[in-house]
């Protein structure tokens, strides 16, 4: 893993140089520092990476992380969703397209992996991985922004295309769609796969496929609001064809702890570097859990809680120790500050031994989310051969078992996750509205930290958990949760002409109210 990050810090980033003239001074012309050519192991390990990792702390922290109430901050600056101040967090993904800034750029990264590996019939195994992250990471990005370049996006460099047209998200998502089934269909056992390039299943075929069959089921369900037929159809066939159910075949990323950054786990990183560098003092961002989660956990009796969660304690107040004893952990009130508050130091953080080891793996997509996503499906009529309950029940298991990936800190038992079900049993008797807030506040729970992004589509297209807005004075949105990301105003300087017309499209606003075309 190190050794291959170093590979890509080198090679990237990773132009197609210009043939020179005649007479010799083709050589002249080559920058013996650069690749003249893109090798597509090398872009296609740092499209994952970018993909994942892409403006982690303005976006999932600061503004995803605190909107829906998992984090909270005293301070104002930072408080894109304690207090719904500072949009300009949310236009940091845009630089997925530019590929400006460091350890960006993962739209140009896979378009090029795609570029050079579709004209080998041998490459078709590494066609279809390539396209299935694109379909990943452009669904990430379409759900941020909604409309937004997509057939014409990454092209600068290929097709000197400046200016691409924005795409509406119906269209984006239909077209997503059509690739992860077109790309299923099209590997070959008997070809050659990105093997150690894939840092998710070092090449493996039959994992790829639950992976996309997994996407395709996530990307159904979003579309139940808007187009129920269309949902049903695609969710009926991501089922079938088998998405990802056991701990083996989940799509993890591994990370390792060292003097080079981009091997460490960004979430981590992150955290570290913006809030929890000290113990026992103040925090750079004024960060802290938020109180909606902690107390919902604390309710629950979830073991998950001395997991994540721990108060510094200190006899001494100079030797601080991470306790993650259940009484002490108390979560911070969002916008309830705007100075450093005198119990500052008794609210929870992460834990240290968990979630901010720079080792930690990245959950891309578990079992624990297929399983919540099985469990709707059943609900609506949408799924055989399982019930709510059964798909509800596997859902938490895996959720909690999961933990144990960060180590000895994170292991759950199968005795606390029995007490957990027994205490909060699956509401088969309930509405559909009651089944509904059960499942998705779970998913609110399951995918805590390591898919903020997918936690804040999915509480936009349910209502689910059901959160408290703040109203902090002069915040942006009239004390509304924000709804979408905001597009950089650079899109209205050099993409005039198309950025105002997708604009136009979606309400004329292009504000943290705004909304996407599937949240309804």
């Amino acid at each position: 893993m190190k050794r291959l990050i170093q590979k890509i810090l080198c090679a990237a980033p990773l132009f197609l140089l210009l043939s020179s003239c005649d007479k010799g001074f083709e050589e002249m012309n080559v920058d013996p520092n650069k690749y003249s050519e893109v090798i597509p192991e090398y872009m296609f390990t740092r499209a994952l990476l970018d993909g994942v990792s892409t403006n982690f702390t303005g976006a999932a922290y600061l503004t995803i992380g605190q909107s829906m109430q998992h984090f909270a901050t005293y301070k104002e600056v930072p408080a894109a969703g304690d207090k719904y101040f500072n949009f300009g967090y949310s236009t940091g993904n845009w630089n997925a397209y530019a590929g400006t800034g460091a350890g960006q750029g993962a739209v140009v990264s896979i378009r090029q992996v795609i570029d050079a590996v579709s004209t080998n019939p041998a490459s078709v195994n590494k066609l279809s991985a390539a396209r299935i992250w694109k379909a990943y990471v452009f669904h990430r990005l379409t759900d941020l922004y909604g409309d937004i370049p997509y057939f014409d996006a990454g092209k600068a460099l290929s097709d000197k295309n400046y200016g691409p047209k924005y795409d509406t998200q119906q269209a984006i998502y239909a077209d997503l769609l059509k690739e992860l089934e077109q790309s299923i269909a099209a590997f070959d056992a008997t070809k050659a796969t990105f093997g150690s390039a894939d840092l998710m299943f070092g090449g493996d075929v039959v994992k790829w496929k639950k992976f996309a069959y997994s996407l395709m089921l996530r990307l159904g369900m979003r579309l139940t609001e808007v187009d129920a037929a269309t949902a049903k159809t695609w969710v009926e066939k991501a089922i079938a064809g088998g998405v990802i159910l056991e701990d083996a075949d989940r799509a993890v990323i591994a990370y390792v702890d060292g003097s080079q950054t981009a091997s460490r786990n960004f979430i981590a990183n992150g955290l570290l570097s913006t809030d929890y560098i000290t113990p026992g003092g103040d925090n750079v961002e004024g960060g802290k859990f938020a109180k909606t989660l902690i107390d919902y956990l604390k309710n629950t009796k979830d073991p998950r809680l001395n997991v994540i969660s721990i108060v510094w304690t200190s006899a001494d107040g100079k030797t601080f120790t991470a306790d993650t004893t259940t009484a002490l952990q108390s979560g911070m009130p969002n916008a309830a500050f705007n100075n450093l508050p005198a119990n500052f130091n008794s609210f929870s953080e992460p834990n240290p031994n968990t979630l901010l080891k720079y080792s930690a793996p990245l959950i891309v997509f578990g079992n624990a989310e297929t399983n919540l996503l099985l469990a709707e499906a059943s609900v609506r009529g949408w799924a055989s051969g399982t019930t709510a309950a059964t798909a509800y029940a596997n859902a938490v298991r895996a959720g909690m078992r999961q933990w144990s990936l960060f180590g000895t800190g994170g292991v759950i038992s199968e005795a606390k996750i029995n007490a957990y079900l027994a205490l909060n049993p699956y509401k088969t008797g309930g509405t559909v509205a009651q089944q509904m807030e059960q499942i998705q506040t779970q998913k609110w729970v399951s995918l805590f930290l390591e898919d903020e992004y997918e936690i804040f589509a999915n509480w936009r297209r349910t209502g689910y958990p059901v959160l408290t807005p703040t109203n902090y004075p002069g915040n942006l949105t009239g004390g509304k949760i924000p709804t979408r990301f905001v597009v950089p105003d650079s899109e209205e300087t050099y993409n005039k002409t198309n950025f105002i017309e997708a604009r136009t499209r979606q309400g004329g606003t292009n504000t943290l109210s705004s909304v996407v075309w599937w949240d309804k």
